[in-house]
Protein backbone atom coordinates (compact mmCIF):
# COMPACT_ATOMS: atom_id res chain seq x y z
CA UNK A 1 0.00 0.00 0.00
CA UNK A 2 1.62 3.82 -1.15
CA UNK A 3 1.03 6.80 0.35
CA UNK A 4 2.23 10.30 -0.94
CA UNK A 5 5.65 10.43 0.34
CA UNK A 6 5.13 14.34 1.77
CA UNK A 7 8.06 13.75 3.93
CA UNK A 8 10.11 11.91 1.81
CA UNK A 9 10.19 14.56 -1.13
CA UNK A 10 9.97 11.69 -3.46
CA UNK A 11 8.31 8.34 -3.81
CA UNK A 12 9.47 6.13 -1.23
CA UNK A 13 8.15 2.70 -3.00
CA UNK A 14 10.56 3.52 -6.16
CA UNK A 15 13.97 3.96 -3.46
CA UNK A 16 16.55 1.75 -4.65
CA UNK A 17 19.03 -0.30 -3.28
CA UNK A 18 21.63 -2.26 -5.17
CA UNK A 19 19.25 -2.64 -8.18
CA UNK A 20 16.08 -3.53 -5.82
CA UNK A 21 13.46 -0.69 -5.13
CA UNK A 22 11.67 -0.79 -1.71
CA UNK A 23 8.43 -1.74 -3.37
CA UNK A 24 10.35 -4.87 -4.56
CA UNK A 25 11.61 -5.91 -1.62
CA UNK A 26 8.53 -5.61 -0.33
CA UNK A 27 6.61 -7.24 -2.55
CA UNK A 28 9.11 -10.32 -2.62
CA UNK A 29 8.58 -11.00 0.86
CA UNK A 30 4.89 -10.87 0.89
CA UNK A 31 5.01 -13.12 -1.50
CA UNK A 32 6.89 -15.29 0.67
CA UNK A 33 3.52 -15.28 2.44
CA UNK A 34 0.79 -14.82 0.24
CA UNK A 35 1.43 -15.66 -2.95
CA UNK A 36 -1.72 -13.02 -4.44
CA UNK A 37 -0.29 -9.48 -3.88
CA UNK A 38 -2.50 -6.25 -5.03
CA UNK A 39 -0.79 -2.86 -4.84
CA UNK A 40 -2.74 -0.06 -3.71
CA UNK A 41 -2.26 3.45 -4.35
CA UNK A 42 -3.29 6.19 -6.51
CA UNK A 43 0.03 5.87 -8.33
CA UNK A 44 0.57 2.42 -8.45
CA UNK A 45 0.59 1.80 -11.88
CA UNK A 46 4.14 3.54 -12.47
CA UNK A 47 5.53 0.72 -10.10
CA UNK A 48 5.44 -1.40 -13.17
CA UNK A 49 3.95 -4.71 -12.35
CA UNK A 50 2.97 -6.67 -15.02
CA UNK A 51 0.13 -9.32 -13.95
CA UNK A 52 -0.40 -7.60 -10.66
CA UNK A 53 -3.38 -6.00 -10.12
CA UNK A 54 -3.34 -2.33 -9.33
CA UNK A 55 -6.45 -1.05 -6.87
CA UNK A 56 -7.08 3.09 -7.15
CA UNK A 57 -8.00 4.32 -3.12
CA UNK A 58 -12.37 4.75 -3.82
CA UNK A 59 -11.82 7.29 -1.50
CA UNK A 60 -9.31 9.33 -2.73
CA UNK A 61 -6.66 11.52 -0.07
CA UNK A 62 -8.10 10.10 2.92
CA UNK A 63 -4.65 8.16 4.16
CA UNK A 64 -3.66 4.54 4.88
CA UNK A 65 -7.67 4.27 5.83
CA UNK A 66 -8.74 4.63 2.55
CA UNK A 67 -6.22 2.51 0.85
CA UNK A 68 -7.28 -0.86 3.59
CA UNK A 69 -11.18 0.01 2.47
CA UNK A 70 -9.83 -0.21 -1.66
CA UNK A 71 -7.93 -3.96 -1.05
CA UNK A 72 -11.07 -4.71 1.00
CA UNK A 73 -13.31 -3.80 -1.95
CA UNK A 74 -11.17 -5.41 -4.48
CA UNK A 75 -9.36 -8.81 -2.99
CA UNK A 76 -12.89 -10.94 -3.07
CA UNK A 77 -11.11 -13.19 -0.10
CA UNK A 78 -12.58 -13.11 3.34
CA UNK A 79 -9.21 -11.64 4.86
CA UNK A 80 -6.23 -9.52 3.56
CA UNK A 81 -3.29 -8.60 5.11
CA UNK A 82 -1.91 -5.44 4.43
CA UNK A 83 1.48 -3.47 4.61
CA UNK A 84 2.56 -0.47 4.03
CA UNK A 85 5.01 -0.37 0.75
CA UNK A 86 7.35 1.38 3.11
CA UNK A 87 8.46 -1.33 5.58
CA UNK A 88 11.69 -3.22 4.14
CA UNK A 89 11.91 -5.89 6.15
CA UNK A 90 8.65 -7.31 6.13
CA UNK A 91 8.79 -10.58 7.93
CA UNK A 92 6.77 -13.16 6.08
CA UNK A 93 6.78 -15.94 9.01
CA UNK A 94 5.45 -12.85 11.42
CA UNK A 95 2.90 -12.12 8.58
CA UNK A 96 1.39 -15.78 8.38
CA UNK A 97 1.33 -15.97 12.02
CA UNK A 98 -0.87 -12.67 12.02
CA UNK A 99 -3.56 -14.24 9.36
CA UNK A 100 -3.55 -17.81 11.57
CA UNK A 101 -4.94 -15.51 14.67
CA UNK A 102 -7.64 -13.95 11.98
CA UNK A 103 -10.45 -16.34 12.51
CA UNK A 104 -13.16 -15.07 14.94
CA UNK A 105 -11.61 -11.45 14.41
CA UNK A 106 -11.90 -8.48 12.27
CA UNK A 107 -8.73 -6.64 12.88
CA UNK A 108 -5.38 -8.66 13.74
CA UNK A 109 -3.03 -6.12 15.00
CA UNK A 110 0.47 -6.25 17.31
CA UNK A 111 0.64 -3.24 19.59
CA UNK A 112 2.96 -2.15 22.23
CA UNK A 113 1.46 -0.51 25.25
CA UNK A 114 -0.77 2.32 23.03
CA UNK A 115 0.41 2.16 19.88
CA UNK A 116 -0.11 0.15 17.49
CA UNK A 117 0.79 -1.49 13.65
CA UNK A 118 -2.06 -1.35 11.43
CA UNK A 119 -0.13 -0.92 8.15
CA UNK A 120 1.53 -4.72 9.17
CA UNK A 121 -1.68 -6.26 10.25
CA UNK A 122 -4.85 -8.50 8.84
CA UNK A 123 -8.07 -7.15 8.04
CA UNK A 124 -11.44 -9.06 7.51
CA UNK A 125 -13.69 -7.82 4.65
CA UNK A 126 -16.42 -7.85 7.30
CA UNK A 127 -14.29 -4.30 8.18
CA UNK A 128 -15.84 -2.90 4.86
CA UNK A 129 -19.48 -1.28 6.08
CA UNK A 130 -17.14 0.12 8.96
CA UNK A 131 -14.91 1.40 7.12
CA UNK A 132 -17.05 3.00 4.51
CA UNK A 133 -19.11 5.01 7.40
CA UNK A 134 -16.07 6.04 8.85
CA UNK A 135 -14.42 7.52 5.69
CA UNK A 136 -17.89 8.85 4.28
CA UNK A 137 -17.99 11.07 7.90
CA UNK A 138 -14.31 12.04 8.23
CA UNK A 139 -12.02 13.95 5.86
CA UNK A 140 -8.75 11.49 6.62
CA UNK A 141 -9.37 8.99 10.20
CA UNK A 142 -7.00 7.32 11.57
CA UNK A 143 -6.82 3.80 10.58
CA UNK A 144 -7.25 2.49 14.55
CA UNK A 145 -10.60 4.90 14.60
CA UNK A 146 -12.80 1.59 13.62
CA UNK A 147 -11.17 -0.58 15.57
CA UNK A 148 -13.71 -0.16 18.83
CA UNK A 149 -16.69 -1.34 16.09
CA UNK A 150 -15.14 -4.31 15.35
CA UNK A 151 -13.48 -7.87 16.76
CA UNK A 152 -9.83 -7.07 16.99
CA UNK A 153 -7.69 -9.56 18.30
CA UNK A 154 -4.39 -7.46 20.11
CA UNK A 155 -0.92 -9.28 19.99
CA UNK A 156 1.65 -7.60 22.43
CA UNK A 157 4.65 -6.83 20.60
CA UNK A 158 6.85 -8.93 22.93
CA UNK A 159 5.03 -12.31 21.90
CA UNK A 160 6.10 -11.76 18.67
CA UNK A 161 9.93 -11.66 19.87
CA UNK A 162 10.28 -15.42 19.10
CA UNK A 163 9.30 -15.04 15.45
CA UNK A 164 10.41 -11.15 14.57
CA UNK A 165 12.41 -8.57 15.92
CA UNK A 166 9.86 -5.86 16.12
CA UNK A 167 12.22 -3.26 15.93
CA UNK A 168 13.23 -4.50 11.93
CA UNK A 169 9.70 -5.40 11.27
CA UNK A 170 7.68 -2.80 11.86
CA UNK A 171 10.66 -0.02 10.45
CA UNK A 172 9.02 2.14 7.78
CA UNK A 173 10.79 5.10 5.52
CA UNK A 174 9.30 8.15 6.37
CA UNK A 175 12.37 10.64 5.92
CA UNK A 176 15.62 10.80 3.95
CA UNK A 177 17.36 10.17 7.58
CA UNK A 178 14.99 6.92 7.65
CA UNK A 179 16.13 5.67 4.44
CA UNK A 180 20.26 6.03 4.78
CA UNK A 181 19.57 3.80 8.32
CA UNK A 182 17.51 1.63 6.54
CA UNK A 183 19.99 0.91 3.84
CA UNK A 184 22.66 0.46 6.60
CA UNK A 185 20.40 -2.27 7.83
CA UNK A 186 20.10 -3.87 4.59
CA UNK A 187 23.78 -4.42 3.82
CA UNK A 188 24.50 -5.34 7.58
CA UNK A 189 22.00 -8.04 6.75
CA UNK A 190 23.34 -8.68 3.06
CA UNK A 191 27.29 -9.02 4.72
CA UNK A 192 25.87 -11.43 7.70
Amino acid sequence: MGGCSSRMGMNKALLSCGGERLLDRVVARVREAFPRVLLVGNQAEAYGYPGLPVVRDIFPGRGPLSGIHAALSAAGTPYIFVVACDMPFVDPALALHLARQAPGHDVVVVRDGDKYEPLFAVYARECLPVIESLLCREKRPRVVDFFSAVRVKYIDQQDITAIADPRLVFFNVNTPGDWTEALKLINGAVKK
